[in-house]
């Protein structure tokens, strides 16, 4: 998964579990496993904690899965075959897989309890996929269109704030977090098809 750090975590994390990395490479783990093992498990953990209510420990869980993209990223640059196309596409295919099962493991929460915040989740979902299209499509065109308000990072780490803050016996975390969520995701789709527009000429 593609999650990243603050360019001011970056080195320091990556010193850190470098070691790491190296032992399972030696082990013979790939890269691609670890990509493969962390996103079965997030989605394992989305699944079977947010529709009943346990966003709490379906945080925490996330959290702790969400790791995993530090590993594979840090795995496949220091491996003598480094860096691969598939592995790439791996990630990236993955990446919007998770993305969908966990906001929609708190769509089916909300759906199941009747609340009247279902449009608002199902509208930051759809700007949510917007972004990434938008970038995906304009880099096929040749156009790089990086940056933004709200880019993945930034949403997952809203997401699971939400969640966790609702899991401490919070609820109305939810309309506060999926408002700024839908609000940014909005505003990030007009700063990338801006981009694009300019990039474009």
């Amino acid at each position: 998964m593609g999650m990243m750090l603050q360019d001011s975590l970056r080195a320091p994390v990556t010193r850190l579990i470098t070691p790491i990395c190296r032992g399972l490479i030696h082990l013979g783990v790939s890269a691609n496993a670890i990509t493969v093992v962390g996103a079965f498990c997030t989605l394992a953990a989305s699944i079977f904690t947010f529709p009943q209510g346990h966003f709490l420990v379906g945080t925490i869980l996330i959290v702790v899965f969400v790791l995993f993209d530090l590993l594979d990223g840090t795995m496949a640059r220091i491996s003598q075959k480094g860096e691969s196309s598939w592995g790439a596409l791996l990630d990236s295919t993955l990446d919007r897989l998770t993305d969908a099962v966990i906001i929609g493991s708190v769509l089916w929460y909300l759906i199941a309890k009747n609340d009247p915040l279902v449009p608002l989740v199902l509208i930051t979902a759809v700007l949510g996929f917007l972004i990434s299209y938008i970038k995906a499509r304009s880099e096929s065109l040749g156009i790089p269109c990086e940056g933004g308000l709200a880019e993945r990072s930034e949403r997952l780490i809203l997401i699971l704030m939400t969640t966790g803050a609702v899991g401490l016996g919070f609820p109305f975390a939810m309309a506060i977090g999926f408002w700024i969520l839908s609000i940014a995701s909005l505003i990030t789709v007009g700063q990338r098809l801006l981009i694009v527009y300019k990039g474009a000429k």
